[in-house]
């Protein structure tokens, strides 16, 4: 039977921590106002609709279901949804769940991706280009105009922004977007270190990491619109065009290096994802790179440079040290071995003050375990500075690699994207790569103006400054 005629019948279980109604406690319920769309039913108000939906069959136990619903309804001033899910909660699991207050949402700055995130960077600094102080309307303007990039709105595109690690910055009358300083810092000695091993003539090594999903296909097709259904195009011989793939399906994560000689044979690593994350940075960790990071290391040019980005498994210390997140016991048990001091005993610290003495012997710069691995074969790392993913020319060959693979992905089945993936890859040419790292190293020299000009038009302002953190300082304080 459908819900217009179902019939309640047999006993109903009590709910824990429930009271029944007595009869004269219906009658006396007066409506309420409905309740606002999209507001969490707390547990007592579902409580109550169970309350009632026991008292009204034990009174009329052949009473239409939707009738129940609607009396329900009536009574509580819910919706009928929430009222018939609570009702079938309480009959599969007799009790009720309470509501989930915290949702989690995703950032805008989520949403966005990489060459987005580049697109603004590259914006900002191209009015720089122009000697021009990039105020948050004029990048707006220009982000809105370019068709490239997502349409934002002011407050949402100064949030990305300030994400992105821009400060607001305030001199005179006109307010200007620049850098953190210690991120024009790293930029600038990337540039200058880069600069500096191709004129020693050392091979150049780019990595990096992509994905693809077994649903990757191109986003437009043409279509032929004079056929109407399968039925017609059977008739005339034809095809009512391309399949649809029904989802994502399964993703495969990729990593491979190479140089301006192509692509370093043996150096791909791709395998299918076993994590339903939006993120395939977590699909990698640290011991799973070092493991294709050793194996690769002799396949490499002697005395070389390897540039890759800051991700956490890039990132792995040689030793950790202690932090805030450690249990007294495990830093007591790390210094035990390290700190000696007769006249006080580390038992009778207390954790912030074993947590003091593990600072003063941490070294002044971090040590890698890939660097160190680098560093024994001969050869030096080198790291992105954040944001700059336009530095890598492997990108550049990610985008070839993916447009064949959208192109010529009929099947959506993962093996016959791993076996186009194999395709595209050796598709990509040595010349290819000759010409992506022209282009990078176009894109570095034109951020090295974008610094020269940044700093020349900020110091010729009136020097007063006042950033994000709402901290002024200015040249004339001591008057």
């Amino acid at each position: 039977m459908g819900d217009n005629t179902e019939i309640i019948t047999g006993d109903i279980p009590e709910l824990e921590g429930c009271m029944p109604l007595q009869p004269e406690e219906v009658t006396t319920i007066s409506p309420t106002t409905k309740n606002k769309t999209g507001k969490c039913v707390s547990s007592s108000q579902k409580i109550m609709i169970v309350n009632i939906y026991k008292d009204i069959i034990s009174k009329t136990p052949g009473i239409k279901y939707l009738d129940i619903i609607n009396r329900i309804r009536e009574l509580t001033g819910l919706g009928r949804d929430t009222v018939k899910n609570t009702i079938s909660q309480y009959k599969t699991t007799k009790t009720v769940s309470s509501p989930n207050r915290k949702r989690a949402k995703a950032s805008l700055f989520d949403k966005i991706d990489d060459l987005d995130r580049t697109g603004l960077r590259r914006t900002i600094h191209s009015v720089w280009l122009k000697r021009e102080l990039p105020t948050i309307d004029r990048i707006l303007f220009d982000v809105n105009a370019d068709p490239s990039l997502p349409n934002f709105k002011r407050t949402s595109l100064y949030r990305v922004i300030k994400k992105l690690d821009f400060v607001f910055a305030k001199r005179t009358r006109c307010s200007v977007l620049t850098e953190r300083e210690d991120l024009i810092v790293w930029r600038r000695k990337y540039l200058y270190d880069i600069r500096k091993y191709r004129q020693e003539g050392r091979t150049i090594y780019y990595l990096d990491e992509t994905w693809l999903n077994a649903g990757d296909c191109v986003d437009r097709v043409w279509k032929d619109n004079t056929v109407l259904s399968k039925h017609d195009a059977f008739n005339k011989g034809l095809t009512t065009g391309a399949k649809n793939p029904s989802g994502k399906g399964k993703r495969l994560i990729i990593l491979h290096i190479g140089s301006e000689n192509g692509f370093l044979p043996g150096g791909l690593l791709c395998f299918i994802s076993k994590k339903n994350t939006g993120d395939y940075h977590d699909e990698m960790n640290g011991d799973n790179f070092k493991q294709w990071f050793e194996n690769i290391l002799p396949l490499l040019d002697p005395n070389s440079i390897i540039v890759m980005d800051n991700a956490p498994y890039h990132l792995v210390e040689l030793e950790k040290y202690p932090n805030t997140s450690w249990k007294k016991a495990a830093i007591f048990e790390w210094l035990s071995s390290k700190y000696v001091d007769r006249e006080r005993p580390l038992s009778s610290l207390l954790k912030s003050e074993l947590l003091a003495i593990s600072n003063k012997m941490r070294p002044d710069s971090k040590s890698y375990v890939i660097d160190n691995l680098a560093k024994d074969n001969g050869h030096t790392v080198l790291r992105l500075p954040p944001y700059h993913c336009e530095f890598n020319p492997i990108e550049l060959a990610w985008a070839m690699v993916k447009g064949y693979v959208k192109q010529n992905n009929t099947t959506f089945q993962i093996d016959d994207v791993r076996q186009l993936v194999n395709t595209a890859i050796e598709r990509v040419t040595p010349q290819n790569w000759k010409n992506f790292i022209k282009h990078v190293i176009e894109e570095e020299c034109k951020i090295w103006k974008v610094d020269d000009i940044m700093d020349d038009m900020i110091d010729s302002l009136e020097p007063c400054i006042m950033t994000l953190t709402g901290e002024t300082t200015s040249s004339n304080s001591s008057e």
